[in-house]
Formats: C-alpha cells, structure tokens, sequence
C-alpha cells in the first residue's frame, strides 16, 4: 500500500476512535507512540530515548528551575511542522490515554507547557517549527502561525507593511500565542486595547483532533481563547490579528531616576498622570523598579516635540528634553524597548532564545486601584527594594483603550476599568534551583508581596494569567475525573475574576472531557 493510502486510513481509524470517550490513563504508552509512528514523520518526533530529546526539550526553557533531574517531563515531544501533525497528535492521544501539552515558544513562567507538576504519562506538542507571519502591504490584518515569537511578528510588519502596528509586549521572546491567550498587556495597549482585542480569526486544533476557525468554533470559544487561556480549549495553531496604523515616526526614551534625584516622588506623581484628563492614549511610560532607582520607559506614537509638549502638561517633574529623545520607526522603537539602546540591529528580535543560563526566577503579580502615594514607595524602596538588587517590580500602565468597561465583548481580560496598573514582581538568584540563594530570592518576593497587600485590590486579589503563579492555587480532579471548578475559583477568578464562569461554560462546550488539562487549565462548567 503506498504511504499516503497509509496516512489516510490511520486517519480514518483515528477519527473513529476519537469519537469514544477518553481512554483510560493506563492505556498503553507504547501503543500512543506507534499511534504517532504511523502519521508524523520519524525526525518529527523525540523520544526520552532519542539523543536530542534533552536539547529539544530545554530549547526553548527559559528558567533552568524546571529542566532539573526531579521535573516530571513528557513521554515524547512532537515538533510539528504542518497543522496536521498537531490533528494526528491529539487523535492518537485521545486513541490511547496520552494528554498533550502544548508549547510555542515562549516564557512560560511555570514551565506547564513541557512539566507536569505530578506524575503523569503526557507528550509535549512543540509549535516552533509552526511560524510564520503571513501578510501584505497595506491590509491592515494578518495571520500569524502560533509558534511565532513577538520580535518575529514585529520583523515582518515593520519590513513589510511599516504603516502598521501590532499592540504586543516589550519583550520579544515571548510567544505570541502565549501572549494573546492570557490577555496580552503590553505599551501600545492604551492606544489600541490589549493583545486578545486584536484578534479577528483564529485556527484551532479540537479534542477530536478537527481543524476549526472562527465560524466552526463559535463566537462563545473564540472569545475564550483571546486571554482565557487558549491551552485549555484546544490547540491555536494560527491567528488572524488585527493591525492599526502607526506614524512614520515614533519617540522612545528612557529616564533613569534615583533615590537622590527624588525617584519615590516621581513614581507617585506617575501614577497620578494615568488617568488624567490630560493624559493622551499615544503615551505610555511604563516604569521599572529595581534597588534604588527607576527607569521610566517612555513610548509616544509621534515626534519629540509634541511628546515634550504633553509632558510639559501631565509629567514636568520627569525632566525629560530633547536630548533624551530617540526619533526611531515603530520596529527599530521596539527594538530599542527590547535592547535598551539604539545600536542593536532590529535583525536581533529574530532572536528566539534568552541566555538565562544559571539565573532562576519566581514571578507574581498584582493590580492597583488606589494610588500607592509617596509614604508608600518610600516604605517600599527602603524596606524591600534596596534590600534586593536582582529583585524587580514592573509597572504596566492601564487606562486608555483597555481601561474601558469590562463589556465581555472582546476578550476575558477582566483588569480594565478603574485599574491604574499592573505589577509584575520577579526574583531572581544563581545559581541552584532549592539551595540558599533560592530561599533568600523567594522570602524577598514573599516579603514585598506581602508588604503590598494594603495598596492592592481585594476581594479577590487581582493577578495577571500571563504572570502565571502556581501558589496562587492548582487544579483538584474530581471523582468524576474531570478538573474541579470549584477548586479552580481559588485561582482562576483572581485571573478572569466574574469572567470564570463564562470560561467554565466554553470549556464545557469545546472540551467537555477535560482533554487539554494543566495545574491551572479552565475546568469544565459542571452540567
């Protein structure tokens, strides 16, 4: 029989098994792998036995805390490269007991997209040969393959159609589809709303293995995978993303303040500007905290003198002038945010990797409704800032476009309005995953955490769903095998907050089994 004959009546058998109930855990791991045998191609596929099964797997890690000799990690990875690879590898999984866990690339801060918390038989679905930014000058629309990092994304738009713009994140190794399926907050979202607001269309991998877009899937799913966690649905294999138009020139800089130049004053003048009148939506400055300074990153979608201008209104304290100013593209402005400096070639956001060698981390995350106040960040730089110098706070500024009424309408991403901003904590130490400096770096962050509650929300406690944190709560299976949604609400309503719910009930539609599952997947709505 010739080999597509082959491939198509293991597809066949497939789809019939699929339309069963999932197998049993204990149905045979073998079997899953010469499932996968007999539809991926050999080189596609690496098993613990394979040689370059270890530099697969840590190919894309980017905190050395979960590649140690104790992570649970997968049976097999699967890298594929065509959409149909990811069809054979849910169908086989489904056939034989095997959940998948999927990866495109990114950050990943818990590792959950290649380890498993507890013992258990799972395959790693890799997306980083599924990349791609598919697009023509002029259209205002894009589709991008799910395995495409950010600075790969900002590459093609700004060398192929630079009157545009898409709304990502500061930091260019992020994925893209990891960065639209939590939300997607980053320092365009003022002007043009968050990541997940910006998607038209989208392509996404079933549990019965079929291949869905918008249409096919339906408006309650589509809405759910644009910042509700798009593993928990399914598998996006591709995004069709909007894209706004943007000046021929954009303004970046960034100010560097200290404890001597009045650093605790600026910050809570800063934070009194986000949502003022006076402040425009084609400003943002994002703010970076780390011992006893702070850098302000500054973006303005135009020229230094009207950005002068406006902060001469809403921000004089800053000082910035026009010897400050870079006058950049968009690209080479978001390669200046990335690097930090206007000498690295826009080519370097192609780069996938971080060199993060022997530096391990822990993040979390907060949200600000009530401004901090200058007591408070005296307190804070003098108590638990200065105290830390790999320790760090990003503030994220909301407002703008993503800081309207929650309507439900675009994406789940609850934190809009009302919300100054975001904080992302993060330490990080060198150079062993459990030993003393680990111990130091997490008591700082639980420390600072713990100093901020009284200038947080409440009731629940607002966190970010890309700022993954697993102390915030996991997962419960229940009798019924299935993901607890009662256990969920712990974590995924300080995530979603009153969007949970509606997420519970997509989840339900789109994979009333619970195929695709982590610590803190979106658990079925009980029937």
């Amino acid at each position: 029989m010739a080999d597509h004959k082959k491939m198509a009546l293991a597809l066949a058998i497939l789809c019939f098994l699929c339309g069963n109930a999932f197998l049993p855990s204990s149905a045979s791991s073998d079997s899953f792998l010469q499932c996968l045998s007999t539809v991926i191609p050999s080189n596609l596929v690496f098993t613990q036995s394979s040689s370059s099964f270890t530099s697969v797997l840590q190919s894309s890690v980017q905190n050395p805390k979960f590649i140690t000799n104790t992570t649970v990690r997968p049976l097999c990875i699967v890298t594929a490269s065509d959409v149909s690879h990811v069809q054979s590898a849910v169908r086989c999984g489904r056939a034989n007991g095997v959940r998948l866990r999927v990866r495109s690339g990114g950050h990943d801060y818990e590792g959950l997209s290649y380890r498993s918390v507890q013992p258990e038989v799972f395959a790693v679905v890799d997306l980083a040969r599924l990349r791609g930014v598919h697009l023509n000058p002029g259209e205002a629309s894009a589709w991008v393959d799910a395995g495409t990092t950010l600075g790969e994304l900002y590459y093609a738009i700004g060398t192929t159609n630079p009157g545009f713009l898409f709304p990502g994140g500061a930091c260019a190794t992020v994925g893209v589809s990891g960065f639209i399926s939590g939300g997607g907050i980053g320092i365009m979202m003022r002007k043009y709303g968050v990541g997940g607001d910006n998607v038209l269309d989208a392509k996404i991998v079933n549990a019965n293995g079929d291949l869905l877009d918008r249409a096919a899937m339906g408006e309650d799913v589509f809405w759910a995978i644009r910042g509700g966690g798009g593993e928990s649905f399914g598998i996006v294999v591709a995004w069709r993303l909007k894209l706004s138009p943007v000046p021929p020139i954009v303004t970046v800089v960034n100010t560097i303040r200290t404890m001597e130049q009045g650093v605790v004053d600026l910050v809570a003048k800063w934070e009194s500007t986000i949502l003022s009148p006076l402040n425009v939506p084609d400003l943002t400055i994002r703010v970076v905290l780390q011992n006893t300074v702070a850098i302000f990153q500054t973006l303005y979608l135009g020229r230094c003198t009207d950005l002068l201008n406006t902060l001469r209104n809403v921000f004089p304290e800053l000082g910035m002038t026009a010897a400050d100013c870079n006058e950049l593209t968009w690209l080479r402005a978001m390669a200046f945010v990335y690097f930090g400096n206007t000498n690295t070639p826009v080519e370097g956001l192609l780069n996938r990797t971080n060199n993060v060698g022997d530096h391990y981390f822990k993040a979390t995350s907060d949200y600000v409704r009530r401004a901090v106040g200058s007591a408070g960040w005296s307190s804070l730089y003098q108590q638990w800032l200065s105290k830390n110098g790999n320790g760090q706070m990003i503030l994220e500024p909301h407002g703008g476009a993503v800081g309207g009424a929650n309507t439900n309408t675009t994406s789940p991403y609850p934190h809009r309005r009302g919300v100054l901003f975001n904080i992302q904590y993060g330490s990080n130490w060198c150079c062993d995953a459990n030993g003393t400096m680990a111990a130091a770096g997490l008591a700082w962050l639980k420390g600072i955490y713990g100093f901020m509650e009284p200038f947080v929300t409440s009731n629940p406690r607002e966190a970010f769903a890309n700022y993954r944190d697993l102390d915030l709560g996991q997962n419960v299976i229940g009798k019924d095998g299935l993901s607890s949604y009662w256990s969920g609400r712990v974590w995924a309503e300080r995530y979603f907050m009153g969007n949970y719910r509606r997420l519970a009930a997509a989840k339900a539609m789109a994979d009333p089994t619970d195929y695709f599952r982590n610590e803190q997947s979106i658990p079925p709505l009980p029937k």
